[in-house]
């Protein structure tokens, strides 16, 4: 299938740098009733959901893989995006022309210099597209901690924001709350579910209210999310691969709720890729401890989920491709020209959508 195909125009003034506040206050496009686009808040998502409803999220937290660092006069950038081990990851890294085999770089904030810094790396290797292979200065159990004192959230690219400074605020956006879910628990993504950052606690109280029930799976989210497809074909793309766990006792809610015909609805991309590949084709959900690459476009069944909810996604991303799959692309292209028309906030801190899946087993 050619990529072209899910290209669309988009201004970049509607791209939110932040998310709305109340986060609930986003807006809402109501794709739940077929051939239908309703205007709505996400506040409004309890009145759209039915009694018995089940809703599976994305519990990950994000880690703040985001370091400034310098070798000698060399500033770099640092996002780290694969863990090899403990201590060394693979990373992606703003001037790495300038670093070589075996340098070390020190990482600093706006209140600690290089030269005071007591927290480093050490450049492993340099290997093209994968990047750079470092390895931390430090005990593996000191590592967390380093990187919530030295380090800020690795916002994708599309949001912008200035280099930090001595003596600035190393988080003058708010950023290590605002890209995190109210309900984030298992470190290890390093990037955001963001469809789940919609949620507060008030709208958990009325669904709760409701009667609409709750699991929680994990998909550690990679920076791959936000590659963009470079093929012209989507059979040449390689899709990125990420660790995700679906426990016994999760599976046991979600397959309940399908014996007895309740929807399903995936809270995010991340949710509802973890769910197809841990299921069977009778649309059950088994444990599931591993990798997964699998690459959702048009033509496939679902074989989990009735709906979902999803922020909006780049043009020509694998992420707009799977929205395509679920609800139709010509459904979805109308959609987004409407929410385009009326202004709706696109990406990770824009608002959100609730979508039909028509296309199952």
């Amino acid at each position: 299938m050619q990529v072209d195909i899910f290209d669309f125009d988009l201004d970049r003034n509607l791209i939110a740098s932040q998310p709305a506040n109340p986060r609930d206050h986003s807006k809402l496009l109501d794709l739940s009733i077929e051939n239908q686009i309703s205007d709505r808040h996400f506040y409004d998502l309890p009145s759209l959901l039915q009694k018995g409803d089940l809703l599976v999220f994305n519990d990950t937290k994000v880690i703040p893989a985001r370091l400034y660092g310098a070798r000698g006069d060399a500033k770099v950038e640092v996002t780290l995006y694969r863990p090899i081990d403990g201590i060394e990851w693979w990373s992606f890294i703003k001037n790495s022309k300038r670093l070589h085999n075996g340098d070390i770089i020190k990482f600093y904030t706006d209140s600690i210099s290089p030269d005071n810094s007591n927290f480093s790396a050490q450049v492993i290797e340099k290997n093209g597209e994968d990047g750079v292979h470092i390895k931390f200065c430090c005990p593996a159990q000191e590592l967390a901690g380093k990187l919530q004192q030295y380090g800020l959230m690795p916002l994708p690219p599309y949001i912008k924001r200035e280099k930090p400074t001595q003596n600035g605020i190393w988080d003058k956006y708010n950023d290590k709350e605002n890209y995190q879910t109210i309900y984030a628990h298992y470190e290890g993504a390093v990037a955001a579910p963001t469809a789940g950052l919609h949620f507060t606690p008030e709208v958990f109280e009325q669904l709760e209210k409701k009667g609409i029930e709750k699991v929680f799976i994990t998909l550690h989210v990679g920076a791959g999310t936000f590659l963009p497809v470079k093929t012209d074909d989507t059979k040449d793309h390689k899709m990125h691969a990420e660790y995700g766990q679906i426990t016994p006792e999760a599976c046991e809610i979600i397959n309940r709720a399908k014996k007895e015909g309740r929807r399903i609805i995936a809270v995010g991309t991340t949710s509802l890729r973890l769910l197809e590949s841990a299921s069977d084709d009778n649309g059950f959900v088994h444990p599931f401890a591993g990798s997964t690459d699998i690459f959702i476009t048009p033509g496939y069944k679902f074989k989990v989920i009735d709906m979902i909810i999803t922020n909006f996604h780049l043009p020509k991303s694998t992420l707009f491709m799977l929205v395509c799959a679920i609800a139709g692309i010509d459904r979805m292209k109308k959609a987004y020209q409407h929410a385009i028309e009326k202004k709706y906030r696109f990406y990770s801190y824009g608002d959100s959508s609730i979508i039909k899946c028509v296309n199952k087993i």
